[in-house]
């Protein structure tokens, strides 16, 4: 099957403060807020998210198409991304902007404060899914993860005019955006796919209860950090599958995109839902015990022994045929 992947390619600041921030917050006077926290590391990595998943996809055998805008600075990136299996060709390069940049400090509780700089990422809604459909003979499914606003209503307007099945991720952009943009954009989607968060927040800014977003939706994907993740489609009972536990907890960047990456790989496998939503729980382990988002390494025989400890041997023999050898 063939997978795009629209969104952000950023380079990641990612720091880390010995304490905790709500230590340091004062509620009734968050309207005047102004601190700042002493940092103990600081790590430049790859990430934006739809980097991330593809990376993740790729490291489990599959050749995603990533789309987004970036600057001339993504030269290095581009073959970092081309040496693990991801498809860059689709990439817009901007002549005038530099790629975006993600700064984020994360607390001992794995709370985070970040900010984006967007970049290049605002020309990404310059780019036509047309010719890319074109060039690659069609796709079986493209996502829409966060990126330029603009751009990710053009992608999913183009996917509902040519029947293209899409899975909308708007995550972080729910912020920026207001409930007629996010109605736009996931209405008539494959999969929704958020955070226990975000879902609310979609649910109070499009005005749509959860039944009524289940209507406009085949499949909706809610992740729950610690306890997993949930999986609603109609007509069939929710999944519920839970998280990895036996791993250490280093950093909690891009454990979701860790997670898309898996649950999308699934799908192209042919798995269900459970299974795929367990491949993606597994991805999410590795990103959550390393600094950096595609800063980890798997085998074979480690992601079967995590499907076995957590999920049982029958879910581990239905995913092995289609883990290929290790990268």
């Amino acid at each position: 099957m063939k997978f795009a992947v629209c969104g952000s390619i950023a380079t990641d600041h990612l720091m880390t403060y010995q304490g905790r921030f709500a230590e340091s917050l004062v509620p009734e006077e968050l309207h005047k807020i102004s601190v700042s926290f002493l940092v103990d590391d600081l790590q430049v990595r790859r990430g934006g998210i739809a980097a991330n998943v593809c990376f993740g996809m790729a490291k489990l055998g599959h050749r995603p198409l990533l789309v987004g805008a970036v600057g001339e600075d993504f030269a290095s990136y581009r073959s970092w991304l081309e040496r693990h299996g991801v498809v860059c060709e689709h990439v817009l390069v901007s002549e005038v902007r530099h790629t975006a940049r993600f700064i984020v400090t994360t607390d001992e509780d794995m709370a985070q404060i970040a900010s984006f700089y967007s970049g290049a990422m605002s020309e990404a809604r310059n780019i036509e899914l047309g010719p890319i459909l074109d060039s690659v003979g069609g796709l079986d499914l493209v996502m829409i993860s966060p990126d330029d606003p603009q751009a990710m209503l053009r992608h999913s307007e183009e996917c509902r005019t040519r029947r293209l099945p899409f899975a909308a991720d708007p995550s972080q952009q729910l912020n920026v955006m207001d409930g007629a943009s996010i109605r736009r954009l996931v209405d008539g989607a494959t999969y929704l796919v958020t955070n226990d968060y975000e879902a609310h927040l979609t649910e109070r800014k499009t005005g749509w209860d959860a039944e009524e977003i289940q209507r406009r939706v085949r499949t909706r994907v809610i992740t729950r950090g610690k306890d997993g993740c949930s999986v609603y489609s109609a007509g069939a009972e929710p999944v519920h599958v839970g998280a990895v536990t036996d791993v250490p907890r280093v950093d909690p960047t891009g454990v979701g995109d860790g997670f898309r990456a898996g649950f999308l790989s699934g799908l192209a496998w042919g798995l269900c839902h459970e299974r795929s939503a367990q491949v993606g729980a597994v991805m999410a382990s590795y990103v959550l015990e390393t600094v950096g988002t595609q800063e980890y390494d798997m085998t074979r025989d480690d992601v079967l022994g995590r499907l076995r400890r957590t999920y049982g041997e029958e879910a581990a023999a239905e995913i092995e045929p289609h883990l290929g050898h290790d990268r």
